[in-house]
C-alpha cells in the first residue's frame, strides 16, 4: 500500500483529506482522496502499489480493456466513439502539423485510436499492461507491446504521444515525464486527456463523481496541477481542448452508482449539458481536458 504524505505531483506537504470515494467497478472498497493546496491537485491515498493494482481492473465492464457493449451506458460509449475517434485524429493533425508521422499512444487499449490514425498513414506504436486488450488490439493489425517496453524506445523516436484518459493511472508519473521529454522529438507534441475535478460535474456529484474511478485513478488533475506538472519536467501547455461529451458519459456513470434508472438518465442529461454551459466560457472548466504540450527549448 502507498501512503502519500506528500503530493505526488508537485512534493508540496501542505496537503489535506478532502473526500473518500468508492470503488463501484470491482471491490466496493473505500479510498481516501487528498488535495493539494499548493498546485490544488487531488490524489487518491492508500493505493495499492503497482505489482498489485491490476486486481482492480479485473472487470468484464471496465470498457477500455475489455470492448464490452453491456448496458446502457457502455453502449452509448461505442456509439460515441466513432465520432470522437476522428475528431482525436484531427486535433493530432492540426497539433502536429502533419498528415502523416511516428505516433505513440500509451495506455492504447484495444487498439481503437491506433487503428484510426494507422488507416490515415500514421506509423503507430502502442503500448498497454493490459494482456486481454493488447489480443484484441493485435487483431486490429497494430503495433503493441506490453508497457515494460516504454523505458527502452529510442531516443527522439516520436513526433506525437499521446495519453487518453492514462496519465491519472500511471504510478511513476515523474519517471513517465521524464521519458517524454527523452523519445518525443524536439518539435513533437505530448497531448494528454485527464478528467477535471473541478468542473462543475464533479462538484455537482461529489464523492460519487464517476472520474475518482478509485483506486485505478491514483491522481484527480485541475487545470493548474496539470500547468505546474508539465513546467517541471520541462514542458509547457500550449492549448487546452474540451472534451464535450465526457460530461455526459461520466455523469451518466455517476448516476447509475445510485440505481437510478430512467430518472437519472434525464439528470445526468441535465448536469452533463450544465457542466458544459460552464465550460463553453472556459475549456479548462470541461469535465475532462485535452492538454496540448511542447517542449521547452
Amino acid at each position: 500500500m502507498i501512503v502519500h504524505s506528500q503530493c505526488p505531483v508537485c512534493d508540496s506537504r501542505d496537503i489535506y483529506f478532502d473526500l473518500e470515494a468508492r470503488d463501484h467497478t470491482v471491490s466496493r472498497e473505500t479510498f481516501p482522496v487528498f488535495a493539494c493546496r499548493e498546485c490544488t491537485a487531488r490524489f487518491t491515498n492508500h493505493v495499492p502499489e503497482e505489482k498489485d493494482i491490476s486486481a482492480y481492473y479485473r472487470s468484464a465492464d471496465y470498457i477500455s480493456h475489455s470492448e464490452t457493449t453491456r448496458g446502457l451506458v457502455n453502449r452509448i460509449y461505442h456509439r460515441v466513439r466513432k465520432i470522437t475517434l476522428e475528431q482525436k485524429r484531427k486535433l493530432v493533425a492540426v497539433q502536429s502539423g502533419r498528415d502523416k508521422g511516428t505516433i505513440l499512444d500509451l495506455g492504447c487499449g484495444t487498439g481503437a485510436f491506433l487503428q484510426v490514425m494507422q488507416d490515415a498513414g500514421w506509423t503507430v506504436k502502442g503500448l498497454e499492461p493490459d494482456a486481454g486488450a493488447r489480443k484484441i488490439a493485435e487483431g486490429r493489425g497494430v503495433d503493441v507491446s506490453g508497457t515494460d517496453h516504454f523505458f527502452n524506445l529510442p531516443e527522439a523516436s516520436f513526433d506525437v504521444i499521446t495519453l487518453w484518459h492514462v496519465l491519472e493511472h500511471v504510478h511513476r508519473l515523474h519517471d513517465y515525464f521524464n521519458q517524454f521529454g527523452r523519445i518525443l522529438k524536439q518539435d513533437g507534441v505530448l497531448i494528454v486527456a485527464v478528467p477535471n475535478h473541478t468542473s462543475r460535474d464533479a462538484a455537482h456529484y461529489g464523492a460519487s463523481w464517476a472520474a475518482y474511478d478509485v483506486p485505478r485513478h491514483l491522481y484527480h488533475f485541475s487545470p493548474r496541477s496539470m500547468h505546474v506538472l508539465a513546467e517541471k519536467h520541462g514542458f509547457r501547455v500550449m492549448q487546452t481542448k474540451p472534451m464535450w461529451f465526457d460530461s455526459f458519459y461520466v455523469s451518466l456513470l455517476s448516476e447509475s452508482h445510485r440505481s437510478a434508472g430512467m430518472f437519472g438518465m434525464l439528470r445526468a442529461a441535465w448536469q452533463g449539458t450544465l457542466s458544459n454551459l460552464r465550460a463553453a466560457r472556459d475549456n479548462a472548466d470541461c469535465s475532462s481536458v485535452i492538454y496540448v504540450m511542447r517542449k521547452l527549448i
